[in-house]
C-alpha cells in the first residue's frame, strides 16, 4: 500500500512540467534621486535580447553642468533597470544596442519619474 502511493506520487510529480526559472534582472543604481526606468529589449522576432547594452547620459544639476554616464546590460529576459536617477534633469536618450542592431528611447523624467519601456532592436 505504501509503496502504490509512492509511486501515485512519483507519477504526478513526473507529469508538471518543470518552472523555468525567471533571471534577476540587471539593476544600476544611480544614486542621484528617486527616478527609474524599465526596459525589455526584444528582437525584430519578439524573442528577448541577453546582454544588450543600455547607456544614457545623464544631465542634472544648475544648467546641467554635472554629467553622469550610464550603462547597464539586460539579463537573459532582456530585462534592465536603471534606478536612482534624478527627479531633474534635462531629456533623457537611452541608446540600446547588441551586435550593431540599434535603438533609442527618450525619458523626461518631470513628466515620467518611473518610465517602462518595450524596446524592439532593428
Amino acid at each position: 500500500m505504501l509503496i502504490a502511493a509512492i509511486a501515485l506520487a512519483a507519477a504526478a510529480l513526473a507529469q508538471q512540467p518543470p518552472e523555468t526559472p525567471k533571471s534577476e534582472v540587471a539593476v544600476l543604481k544611480a544614486g542621484l534621486g528617486g527616478c527609474s526606468a524599465d526596459f525589455t529589449v526584444k528582437d525584430s522576432d519578439g524573442k528577448p535580447v541577453y546582454a544588450a547594452t543600455i547607456h544614457v547620459r545623464v544631465r542634472y544639476g544648475v544648467w546641467g553642468i554635472k554629467r553622469a554616464d550610464l550603462e547597464v546590460g539586460a539579463n537573459s529576459d532582456g530585462e534592465a533597470r536603471i534606478e536612482g536617477l534624478p527627479d531633474k534633469a534635462k531629456l533623457l536618450t537611452y541608446d540600446i544596442q547588441k551586435a550593431g542592431k540599434k535603438a533609442a528611447v527618450e525619458q523626461n523624467v518631470a513628466d515620467n519619474c518611473h518610465a517602462n519601456y518595450e524596446v524592439s532592436l532593428k
